[in-house]
């Protein structure tokens, strides 16, 4: 059996364990998480910064690899926790991209997206608008669930915070979404 094909069968958090002793192993984490954080962080930032927010995580992720916590058999979490506060540090190209749509209706990120049964955000400018107005810790938990698919117990685990944090940013944040799509007629 190749390497591939073992990483292929093996857990996250075993791929991490053996790429401390060789590190090209971690290059199945990149493999097995690339896309879907680059599809996230696409819909976060624009296609002009995804790639670097994508090759920015897998560089920290893989510098802090030692500190990973191996009880934890899913790394995706702790990937997109690390992608979150890469974005964090770019909060204000999120927010003015945000409001830059809200303003235009053009919003480049969702070019090309096909979703089933979700307006998209380029035909939803109040809902942009409504995201702009969250705090960033409302913000990040909200998107990890909606568009992430994280569930809250991962959103706890990728942000750092207790699962009742994330359900009560997750509350607020819908409330305040809601609030302001009824204002707005969204």
């Amino acid at each position: 059996m190749t390497e591939t094909e073992t990483a292929v069968e093996t857990g996250d958090a075993e791929l991490i364990r053996r790429s401390l002793e060789r590190p090209e192993v971690f290059a199945a984490l990149f493999d097995r998480y690339a896309a879907q954080l680059h599809r996230y962080v696409v819909r976060r930032l624009g296609p002009d910064q995804a790639e670097d927010v994508v090759s920015e995580t897998f560089l920290a992720a893989f510098q802090h690899r030692r500190r990973y916590d191996l009880r934890h058999s899913q790394a995706r979490p702790w990937l997109y926790g690390i992608a979150s506060n890469v974005i964090g540090k770019r909060r204000r190209a999120e927010l003015a991209r945000l409001r830059a749509h809200a303003r235009s209706g053009a919003y480049p990120a969702d070019e090309g997206l096909v979703e089933e049964n979700v307006a998209t955000l380029a035909v939803n400018r109040p809902l942009v608008a409504a995201l702009a107005g969250l705090r960033g810790g409302d913000r990040d938990v909200l998107l990890l669930v909606a568009w992430a698919e994280l569930t809250y117990e991962e959103v706890a685990l990728a942000l750092g915070i207790p699962v009742g944090t994330v359900r009560s940013r997750l509350n607020r944040a819908r409330s305040k979404v809601r609030t302001k799509l009824e204002e707005t007629g969204g």
